[in-house]
């Protein structure tokens, strides 16, 4: 979703004309609101694959792969579409193929880069957090996104990020309906790639790899953990709902099986264990629209633990009504409530860490057969 965080140093990088016009763009999306989008024509898979964006911001970051800062840069991995696509991975001294390690797979938000996971703190965990491992630690895998045509407001209608409107997301890859065929989300194989990847090396525990994400990188991770059995848990912050929320015209319901018309959508994996840990005043008013997701997860009997925190980040059990009651979350601009929530989905929940680490421990994929 938008402003998840703005890479600081990238921004040191470029001139302060360029970060002048940055900021420019983000004040003005929040000051008029959402853009506003003709209807396209939806698939069975929900909206239109994603376009892949040129101009002055597109081309500047697509110049820039993650510079990684204390870990490696893995790429360029080229998709179907012709993108180069990089990740950045962080490993633990003590990661071996006689010790393999659990993986945990960050997704960034949306107007952010990979290298904004040294904003969590989960980088510094690496060698520390107990996941269920022979040994504490864990391999920490950052891919980067793809900048795109978003279903948000204003500046981040075209952003780097995820696209988690286009769900086409079978484990089978490529699919054909009524027909037609369609590829698989894009971005979603480059998930696959950088994982694969990983699991190649022999360092990888198998059954504890895990994602997590912010914002739109939540959604997408949210998105991804539910059609991919090899996925034991995501355990994610400050969400928009992935089947329905802002702009999105062609919201679904999902499904744990054939979906009866295109107002619906298969899922491939609701045996996963999910977390989903946002704030009661938030971002474009989208505490309501988690509620829509969890309604969602818990009526097709996904396993969802719901964690809303006060801006003092403690456990509530409701959503702040003056930051918006939308269940799409068309949060007002404007108010003191959109302030509140701007600022708070700008902080990574660093408190949760050690609530998530052990959500993820106690949520490994079953020994086979069972």
């Amino acid at each position: 979703m938008i402003l998840s965080q703005l890479t600081r140093w990238r921004l040191r990088a470029v001139r302060p004309a360029k970060i002048t016009a940055t900021l420019a763009l983000i004040v003005a999306s929040l000051a008029f609101g959402a853009r506003s989008f003709a209807a396209d024509q939806c698939t069975p898979f929900g909206d239109p694959p994603a376009q892949v964006n040129h101009g002055f911001f597109a081309s500047w970051f697509a110049a820039h792969n993650p510079i990684c800062f204390g870990g490696r840069v893995l790429g360029p991995w080229k998709d179907s579409e012709g993108s180069d696509h990089y990740a950045c991975i962080y490993e633990p001294e003590q990661v071996s193929r006689d010790n393999p390690l659990p993986l945990i797979v960050f997704l960034h938000g949306s107007i952010a880069t990979a290298d904004s996971i040294k904003l969590t703190g989960l980088v510094g965990e690496i060698d520390k957090a107990d996941l269920g491992g022979k040994k504490h630690g864990f391999i920490l895998l950052a891919p980067e996104g793809r900048y795109a045509t978003h279903y948000y407001p204003g500046a981040d209608s075209n952003a780097m990020g995820w696209d988690n409107w286009y769900r086409q997301l079978s484990p089978s890859g490529d699919v054909t309906v009524a027909g037609t065929a369609y590829k698989e989300n894009v971005d979603a194989a480059t998930v696959d790639h950088f994982i694969q990847d990983e699991i190649a090396t022999g360092e990888v525990d198998q059954s504890r790899i895990y994602l997590t994400g912010w914002s739109n990188g939540a959604a997408m991770a949210l998105l991804y953990a539910l059609n991919r059995q090899s996925i034991a848990a995501a355990a994610v912050y400050s969400a928009p709902d992935p089947f329905s929320a802002l702009n999105d015209p062609c919201p679904q319901t999902p499904v744990p099986r054939a979906p009866t018309s295109n107002a619906q959508v298969q899922i491939f994996n609701p045996r996963i264990a999910l977390m989903h840990v946002r704030n009661s005043c938030d971002i474009g008013g989208i505490c309501p629209n988690g509620n829509t997701f969890a309604l969602q997860m818990r009526s097709i009997g996904v396993s969802l633990d719901d964690v809303i925190l006060d801006p003092d980040g403690k456990p509530v059990s409701a959503c702040d009504d003056s930051c918006g009651t939308s269940p799409l979350a068309a949060g007002e601009v404007g108010t003191s409530g959109t302030w509140r929530g701007i600022a708070h989905h700008l902080r990574w929940p660093s408190a949760s860490n050690a609530q998530m680490f052990e959500f993820m421990k106690q949520h490994p994929l079953p020994p086979a057969g069972k």
